[in-house]
């Protein structure tokens, strides 16, 4: 039985779905990181919101951590690094807290219009200052989007039922969806030089740190107001602050900081500022969603394998990981192959789908590809790492896909590039679920890849099958099948020998004795 951790306060529906789903589950918010470090281990899943950090500290105990579930949207206290090196799939909940998040950005886009703050906080203390308080209506301007993903997509249609024209910038907006929302695409520099108002909806990474630095900040409009309900850093806060107190900035609404708790920030008290503290997610009907989903990927991958919003591995949906299943076990088994018996440096990996694998998602085939034939390298490669650890090394991996149906009904091929040349070998699926080998180097072969197996590559010479069995005989090594393939009569041979024993070193010196042979290797799958 899986078991998880939730150490940070979630709505109870989070456990609740994790007992139902038969994964067992302990609750213990406000763990110190050195409790947390020390008890880690025991788990296979932790689901956190943002108290809890996973660091590559912390991380380094979860010796069976299998998922890290983030019960919202931002990520950034976790350490992704950290968690793809040791192969653990991190998901967030993009969805169950949008429509909040955005009607939040929404809110504080009014409170910075018409000063409610200020305007309350005067009139509870009983001044009625009517004339100090002239906003701006809404209607007509111009909202400048920075980020137009899920969030800022909501808040552009609030925004244009408020009859605000919209300007995204969003490097990953293409002009049709565009479109599709109704706002003009621009680039950033559009967006600061033409917007009345700016909500940011863009998650914190190096490219987007400080995206509205004091440089870009003296490039608003002047009389901009300015709403963050993303997360912190986007902004420099002290710039900010100079800006309020210029005038260049007319309002500004900050949900979020680059500390926090911000117990203190230079910007409190202001003139034309509003904070509230990180409150983007915080309705009922947002903590109930982003509980209950968490709880329903994280136990999904657990239970089935099924990915849903990870951040670190392709996603894979509970419909196609029964599909995708076999697929993988024979992607894995033929990288596993490939990476026994190349030797020389990798430079590029190419995985080709024919026929009914076709029409699948390949990425997770290719990560099982790479996971096969990185795993001779290190015993802690997976699914997850493994496309990671290729990239770090330099490997060029591409995937191709055919229509075509040839002489199996489905079948997947690997080319691997090193400086020696390419070779190529491909499997398909007996039965819809049993992997098989049936092409070595551009050799005809069906064999099943598993166990203990000796490789041989020799000149194809009467008597040799023989020298090989009378060999392992002497070795008291069983055979349990024998695989064979050629290049044409007399050219090269190649067998596969599956065995009930270890074959020694020893052994293989034995073997490569043998007049005619050329290369053999002992293989494990």
């Amino acid at each position: 039985m899986p078991k998880v951790l939730i150490s940070d306060k979630m709505s109870p529906k989070a456990a609740e779905v994790f007992r139902n789903r038969g994964i067992e589950v302990d609750e213990k918010p406000g763990l110190s990181p050195e409790e947390l470090k020390a008890i880690i281990g025991e788990y296979d899943g932790l689901a956190v919101r943002s108290a809890t950090k996973p660091n590559e500290d912390i991380l380094s105990a979860a010796d069976n951590m299998k998922v890290i579930g983030r019960a919202g949207i931002g990520v950034d206290n976790i350490d992704m690094n950290a968690a793809s090196a040791r192969g653990i799939v991190v998901m967030n909940t993009p969805f169950g807290n949008s429509i909040t998040t955005a009607e939040h950005a929404i809110a504080l886009m009014f409170a910075v219009a018409r000063q409610l703050p200020e305007a309350d906080a005067s009139t509870q203390a009983g001044k009625w200052e009517k004339s100090r308080f002239m906003g701006v209506e809404v209607t007509g301007k111009t909202l400048g989007l920075i980020g137009a993903g899920n969030i800022g997509s909501i808040v552009a249609s609030r925004a244009l039922g408020l009859r605000m024209k919209v300007i995204a910038y969003d490097p990953f907006l293409t002009e049709e969806r565009a479109q599709e929302l109704g706002i003009r695409k621009g680039t950033l520099d559009e967006v600061l030089a033409q917007a009345d108002f700016i909500t940011l909806h863009t998650p914190l990474t190096d490219q987007t740190r400080n995206i509205l630095s004091r440089g870009n900040l003296e490039k608003t409009k002047k009389g901009v107001r300015i709403v963050n309900c993303a997360r912190g850093g986007l902004i420099d806060e002290a710039a900010l602050k100079d800006l309020l107190e210029s005038g260049h900035v007319a309002g500004a609404a900050l949900d979020v900081f680059a500390e926090e708790p911000a117990k203190e920030n230079p910007l409190f008290g202001t003139p034309g500022f509003v904070a509230t503290p990180h409150l983007g997610a915080s309705t009922t009907e947002a903590q109930v969603n982003v509980a209950i989903q968490v709880a329903e990927q994280m136990s999904d991958y657990l239970l089935s394998g099924a990915v849903t919003n990870a951040l670190n591995t392709p996603s894979v949906s509970a419909e196609d990981a029964p599909k995708l299943k076999p697929y993988m076990v024979l992607a894995e088994k033929l990288g596993l192959l490939a990476g026994q018996l190349i030797e020389e440096g990798l430079s590029k990996v190419t995985v080709e789908a024919e026929g009914a694998l076709s029409e699948l998602n390949l990425k997770p085939i290719t990560s099982a590809v790479l996971a096969g034939l990185l795993r001779p390298m290190s015993d802690s490669v997976n699914m997850v790492n493994a496309p990671v650890l290729a990239r770090d090394r330099g490997i060029d991996i591409a995937e191709v896909r055919h229509e075509r149906e040839g002489d199996y009904h489905t079948l997947l091929r690997l080319t691997v590039e090193t400086s020696k040349g390419a070779r190529s070998i491909a499997g398909t699926l007996f039965g819809e679920n049993n992997p098989r080998l049936v092409e070595l180097f551009g050799i005809g072969m069906e064999a099943e890849l598993s166990g203990q197996m000796l490789y041989v590559e020799n000149a194809d010479k009467p008597g040799f099958i023989g020298a090989v069995g009378s060999t392992l005989g002497k070795a008291d090594i069983n055979i349990g099948t024998f695989n064979l393939g050629r290049r044409g009569g007399g050219g090269e041979a190649i067998m596969l020998v599956s065995v009930d024993g270890e074959i020694s070193e020893p052994l293989l010196w034995d073997i490569c004795r043998l007049e005619g042979v050329q290369d053999v290797k002992a293989l494990r799958f």
